[in-house]
């Protein structure tokens, strides 16, 4: 059994036992949080209108941390223009204990 959960503007599919990285959340390590399900795939398929009545997917968060480094380069042509800037996107890793 799967499902599609809500959270931080995505959208992901995860089973019991999934590790996954998400938007940062607040939360403190070792807490259990719940996910909005917007699809349950078991035996049969329920969508949800936007979401499934009823239902939730419960994670615990392992950790928090920050994604790898992207460079962000910007420049004009023969304008001496040049910006040099980097990111790294800070994220919460959470386990799927239930589904239901």
């Amino acid at each position: 059994m799967y499902a599609i959960i809500r959270t931080g503007g995505k959208q992901y599919n995860v089973a019991v036992g999934d590790e996954v990285l998400v938007e940062k959340l607040n939360a403190e390590v070792g807490t259990e949080v719940a996910f909005e399900v917007l699809m349950l795939v078991g035996d049969e398929v329920v969508v949800g209108a936007p979401v499934v009545d009823g239902v939730s997917a419960k994670a615990e968060v392992l950790e928090h941390g920050k994604g790898k480094k992207v460079i962000v380069f910007k420049y004009k042509p023969k304008k001496n223009y040049r910006k040099k800037q980097g990111h790294r996107q800070p994220y919460t890793k959470v386990k799927i204990t239930a589904i239901g």
